[in-house]
């Protein structure tokens, strides 16, 4: 049937149509139709504890995967990521992946900073958040920079994703919360990165460990976006506010984290900037970085350095923030490609040729090239 290239089709596929597969099922066991009661009953399912029958809260490891494992299944593709981060990277790939990562974190931070200050940090401009816009803004797909800079860019372009590993997950954006006054404990920061630096330890002791572990970059990934719409209404991806924040958070991304990178490479006097552009998208896993968010919330609040209330808030925008992530992958899985192209062919009208490993430039000279990675 061919299931799995049909998803893949998809932009952003693996964690959007499953996400809105588990939002579907959600949503129907929220409307408690009668036969469904009756069917559940007849198969001798429990209650919930509001008194219902629902198709994902049936007990046993069915609701522990497909309802429950959330948070489990993102802190293992958090392991599995951090294991794929190569620290013997070479110079050139280890300045620009550097780069590209302080560019879009930078970049993310400022606008969700700005725009939380302008129209308030929990329900703003067309209820985006500053989680929101920080998680997509700063998580690149690193699978569609590495694609897009082998066919379009040089050897060093593509080492850099080693580097950019470092903005998978929830960490930036709770580092973010937290410079922006959210009082998260220490712990709570050691609890986010623990899976990534224990991953990232392993594959780098053990070049086995790394092979074992690399298919964790991608099995997870349908797992917890499954689960995290089953937490989430169907109706959400139709509410025109959220799929007009879905749309602007795209855009803002491709736009804005795009052409800061491209400011950035050109003041470090890189001739192409496909790198830059490349990397301007909204990574699918980023989706999870809301939910992850509010359980960091909940153990401010337990510890007592967070309000109970404030707590709420966090937990309160998952659905509508995972919603309007989901929404901003898809428009950059389709934006930066485009983007990448054109890039591309006005480079080459310039005489760059973004494929060639060239010398950074000391002057408006012509460099002297490296021999192609073809």
């Amino acid at each position: 049937m061919r299931l799995l290239a049909n998803v893949e089709k998809v932009p952003g596929g693996l964690m959007v149509v499953p996400l809105i597969l588990g939002a579907a099922l959600n949503t129907l066991d929220q409307l408690h139709l009668p036969w469904i009661t009756s069917f559940l009953q007849w198969l001798g399912a429990g209650q919930t504890s509001d008194g219902h029958y629902e198709f994902l809260r049936i007990g046993g490891f069915s609701q522990e995967l497909f309802k429950d494992g959330a948070l489990v299944l993102i802190a293992l593709f958090l392991f599995c990521s951090g294991s794929q981060m190569n620290l013997r990277v070479g110079g050139r790939a280890l300045k620009k992946g550097v780069l590209l990562v302080a560019a879009k974190y930078l970049t993310g931070l400022a606008v969700g900073v700005l725009l939380g200050w302008l129209f308030g940090p929990f329900n703003g401009l067309l209820g985006l958040s500053t989680v929101a816009i920080i998680a997509a803004m700063t998580n690149g797909n690193g699978g569609m920079y590495a694609a897009l800079t082998s066919q379009y860019g040089n050897r060093s372009d593509t080492g850099a994703v080693a580097i950019l590993s470092l903005n998978d997950g929830p960490f930036f954006t709770l580092m973010s919360l937290g410079l922006l006054g959210s009082q998260f404990p220490v712990i709570a920061f050691i609890a986010v990165l623990l899976p990534i630096a224990l991953g990232m330890l392993l594959g780098n002791i053990d070049e086995d460990i790394r092979a074992f572990l690399k298919p964790g970059e991608i099995l997870p990934v349908p797992f917890f976006a499954f689960a995290l719409g089953a937490n989430m209404n169907l109706a959400a991806f139709f509410n025109p506010e959220v799929v007009g924040a879905g749309l602007l958070l795209g855009v803002m991304t491709t736009v804005l984290t795009g052409g800061v990178g491209i400011l950035v490479f050109r003041l470090f006097r890189e001739r192409s900037v496909i790198a830059p552009i490349s990397e301007a998208t909204t990574a699918g896993n980023a989706a999870g970085t809301p939910a992850a968010i509010a359980a960091a919330a909940s153990v401010a609040a337990g510890s007592g350095m967070m309000s109970a209330a404030e707590a709420q808030q966090y937990h309160d925008l998952v659905a509508i923030a995972t919603s309007q992530i989901s929404i901003s992958t898809l428009t950059t899985a389709i934006l930066g490609p485009a983007a990448v192209i054109l890039v591309d062919r006005w480079q080459r009208r310039r005489g760059i040729d973004g494929t060639i490993e060239s010398d950074t430039v000391a002057s408006e000279g012509t460099p002297q090239p490296e021999p192609s990675k073809t």
